[in-house]
């Protein structure tokens, strides 16, 4: 990017809020006798959505479970979203920033909200771990390009969806 594309490239928050919040207690009460350790498992997915000119809809969306034994404790999905501006940016640069800027900006929301719903499901309080969206684009983007290499003509992951999943610790 030249030194005139970048002094005009811009990046705004426009509007951050919460689209959808779910929380299930499938097995309570009795999941509170249960004995052992919570096994849990927290995944992401994200969408993009053009809204005009250079303004996007992101919705990041965290879902945590956790199962003790057989039985699923609980499980807390937060849908975070944003209405970002990005303008002035290459393709691939918009690209990039829509799939690590926007979502690390989203996350540290989500994860409060998270937080706060398993404590006041009577569970002990969930810190989740921060994640590193530059890398998770990163083996996004070398795993497609790996794909094209070989000439899978499988269904790809659309450029707009990252999922993931990670183990967490409480």
């Amino acid at each position: 990017m030249s030194p005139e594309a970048a002094a005009s490239a811009q990046f705004q928050i426009q509007k951050l809020y919460t689209k959808d919040v779910s929380f299930e207690l499938p097995n309570a009460p009795q999941v509170f006798q249960e004995e052992g350790q919570a096994d849990v498992k927290m995944s992401l997915a994200q969408r993009v959505e053009g809204l005009g000119e250079n303004l996007h809809e992101v919705v990041l969306t965290v879902t945590v479970t956790a199962t003790v034994g057989e039985k699923t404790a609980y499980l807390a999905e937060v849908a975070q979203a944003g209405i970002f501006l990005v303008a002035g940016f290459n393709e691939q640069a918009t690209h990039a920033v829509m799939n690590t800027l926007c979502p690390g900006t989203l996350f540290p929301y989500a994860r409060q909200t998270i937080s706060s719903l398993i404590a006041d499901g009577g569970f002990p309080p969930l810190t989740l771990q921060p994640v590193n969206f530059e890398q998770l684009y990163a083996q996004r983007m070398q795993q497609m390009m790996n794909e094209q290499k070989q000439g899978d003509s499988s269904d790809m992951v659309s450029d707009e969806t990252v999922a993931a999943e990670f183990p967490s610790t409480n």
